[in-house]
């Protein structure tokens, strides 16, 4: 009850800190603005893969979502967002995702020419075709070195496919594996996403409570938003989940502001949080 009832507490038309990564509440820190002109910058050259890392709960889903979002219609798209999947399986979602009609018991060669003869005519309408790919780390190598054979498909002027693979650090040391060697060495553009600076932190956590709806003073004191860095370290995903408990918190005591106490409670109801000693916090 207290989580659907703190939002006409705080004058909020939706949840400020939900963990479902949603692009009208982006926010645009340096990390981020800048992995986001990496892609684009990437996409427009038309050459080679694309690698954007970061730890657990950063963004890179949200970021994969932005771009998605930005690109217009000379883009022709595919998003993969589960990779666990054998070359076959791959190639079919490939093709569902390009439009691609096929025959249940296709050939695995009659489904390489399906797939090339779709992006032949995605290039002559004009068309860029790209591939998303989230959790890029949970790929087989021997997935990952199918996606390599179908991206050296060209023309005389550029391929017919780019490859855009969003990860977790594990997918650096995936990456390192002697059978994928080739592939590694067509990444030509790559960004790690790093946590938010408490500056950043302090305008983020502004910055969703008024997407939401919020119009007054500071909800979250200054003790509260640096405790949240230090628990959180940063990381976005871990910074909604404490912020979300710590307006339960404010609104049960009746308040109309965050201080260190709710933050610290929030911590210590959050395994993953790293709690920062303050004795006197009861």
């Amino acid at each position: 009850m207290a989580e659907a009832m703190y939002q006409p507490h705080f004058g909020l038309r939706e949840p400020p800190f939900g963990i479902t990564p949603d692009t009208s509440f982006a926010f645009e820190c340096r990390g981020h603005q800048e992995a986001l002109n990496v892609v684009l910058v990437a996409l427009e050259s038309g050459e080679g893969f694309i690698k954007i890392t970061g730890d657990v709960g950063t963004g890179k889903t949200l970021l994969c979502r932005r771009v998605l979002a930005s690109l217009g219609n000379d883009y022709a798209t595919a998003y993969l967002p589960n990779p666990l999947l054998d070359s076959r399986g791959l190639m079919l979602a490939l093709a569902d995702e390009f439009g691609v009609e096929i025959a249940v018991n296709i050939e695995g060669h009659q489904l390489v020419r399906a797939l090339t003869q779709a992006l032949l005519r995605l290039n002559l309408a004009g068309r860029r075709p790209v591939v998303f790919i989230d959790e890029a780390q949970a790929m087989a190598l021997p997935t990952l070195e199918a996606l390599r054979l179908l991206s050296n498909l060209e023309t005389e002027k550029h391929k017919l496919l780019q490859v855009v693979l969003f990860g977790q650090p594990e997918l650096d040391r995936h990456l390192a594996a002697p059978s994928v060697r080739q592939l590694r060495q067509r990444i030509t553009f790559e960004y790690r996403i790093e946590a938010l600076t408490l500056r950043e932190l302090r305008h983020y956590l502004a910055h969703r409570l008024q997407v939401a709806g919020y119009s007054g003073g500071h909800v979250f004191s200054a003790p509260a938003a640096w405790y949240l860095f230090r628990a959180t370290r940063g990381v976005p995903r871990l910074v909604n989940i404490l912020a979300h408990k710590a307006l339960i918190l404010a609104y049960a005591e009746g308040t109309d502001h965050v201080g260190l106490r709710q933050a610290c409670l929030a911590a210590r109801d959050t395994a993953s949080a790293r709690r920062a000693l303050i004795p006197w916090v009861v």
